[in-house]
């Protein structure tokens, strides 16, 4: 994500930023509405464990996951590309949320995503993401702008 987002008081080159936090990654993510900003924050999550540059989009994936508000479809989200690299060890690159919906049991998401077995000579192992958490999430929608933040435990 090259385009610049506006945020207020500064701009940023990619869809998210790490705010402080003492023990954990604490992440703001950004975007013009509320599919980019899900692609941002699960950017912001591989980027936290390795350099996504040099992930390249070998493997597409479907995935889809539902929530019963905006904060738990996040959680879901993320849980989800969390628990495929955990299991299949699947690291992605590139996002494309294709619709964020309001359904009977509340949200659903469709996206697809880009990516690559890990290879230790090949990816920078940074941090390693224990769990997603609810503490301090947020969902925050205004005109033209929506920011998300969540806690990533390491």
């Amino acid at each position: 994500m090259e385009e610049e987002i506006s945020v207020p008081n500064r701009t940023r080159r990619r869809g998210f930023e790490y705010l402080e936090h003492t023990a954990d990654v604490y992440v703001a993510a950004y975007g013009h509405d509320l599919n980019e900003a899900f692609e941002n924050a699960a950017l912001a999550m591989f980027e936290t464990m390795t350099d996504t540059k040099d992930v390249e989009s070998a493997v597409e994936e479907t995935i889809e996951v539902e929530g019963h508000d905006k904060e738990s479809l996040l959680y879901n989200w993320l849980e989800s590309l969390l628990t495929r690299f955990e299991v299949s060890n699947l690291l992605y690159s590139r996002f494309k949320v294709q619709k964020i919906e309001k359904s009977e049991k509340g949200f659903e998401l469709r996206a697809v995503v880009y990516g690559e077995s890990f290879n230790p000579e090949r990816h920078q192992q940074k941090v390693g993401i224990k769990a997603i958490t609810y503490h301090r999430m947020e969902v925050r929608e205004e005109t033209e702008m929506v920011t998300l933040r969540f806690i990533l435990d390491i």
